[in-house]
């Protein structure tokens, strides 16, 4: 079983940068796909970035392509969210997640998560 935590949210402006970081620990890293997900308030929870399990495949969700960019090392058991300009609409609550088995964008698929970590861009 795999506990994961996030960490690097904060308060930025538009057009700012951001990384986000999710460290993994208490199970096989480089077994699991690992995802970002992302829930504003009153919205549903919503698919950012998917990274395969050796970093070789990646997808985005169609709001965030060109701006974000997923990645992870398996060596420090990290995968990362990188984060440029950042846009208010981008203000949520971001958790990473991680299953094995086939990538989806389903986050209802995933059964770890860590705690979230929240971004808000101001305009």
């Amino acid at each position: 079983q795999v506990q994961l935590a996030e960490s690097g949210g904060g308060t930025v402006q538009a057009g700012a940068s951001l990384r986000l970081s999710c460290a993994a620990s208490g199970g096989t890293f480089s077994g699991y796909i690992m995802a970002w997900f992302r829930q504003a308030p009153g919205k549903e929870r919503e698919f950012v970035a998917v990274v395969s399990q050796v970093d070789t495949f990646t997808r985005y969700s169609d709001s965030v392509k060109g701006r974000f960019t997923i990645s992870r090392d398996n060596a420090k058991n990290t995968v990362y969210l990188q984060m440029n300009n950042l846009k208010p609409e981008d203000t949520a609550l971001y958790y990473c997640a991680a299953k094995t088995g086939l990538r989806t964008v389903d986050h209802m698929a995933y059964r770890y998560w860590g705690q979230g970590t929240q971004v808000t861009v101001s305009s």
